[in-house]
């Protein structure tokens, strides 16, 4: 069992950026594939990024081009970079350990003015 600690979120103007961290209990190390997904509200939760071994990634269109995803397997963390924030990106930002099936709580963003 892994346990996944989101961090980082906040609000945050339209243009802006911020920062997502998530933190395992454990290795990551021989966890094939981390990302990211979120829920916006009154909607369904959807992928924004995976990233696999050794570091190939893959995005939603929509935030191609404005979002980078990482990890580090030596301290067992996965980052979120999110730059030129829209409103559109608000949402409850979850952590995955996509191929072992486990889930942080999440961590709020909201992108308002």
């Amino acid at each position: 069992q892994v346990h996944l600690v989101e961090s980082g979120g906040g609000v945050v103007q339209p243009g802006g950026s911020l920062r997502l961290s998530c933190a395992a209990s454990g290795s990551i190390a021989s966890i094939g594939i981390m990302g990211w997904y979120r829920q916006a509200p009154g909607k369904q939760r959807e992928l924004v990024a995976l990233i696999g071994q050794p570091g190939s990634t893959e995005y939603v269109a929509s935030v191609k081009g404005r979002f980078t995803i990482s990890r580090d397997n030596r301290k067992n963390t996965v980052a979120l970079q999110m730059n030129s924030l829209k409103p559109e990106d608000t949402g409850v930002y979850y952590c995955s350990a996509v191929t072992a099936g486990f889930w942080g709580q999440g961590t709020q963003v909201t992108v308002s003015s």
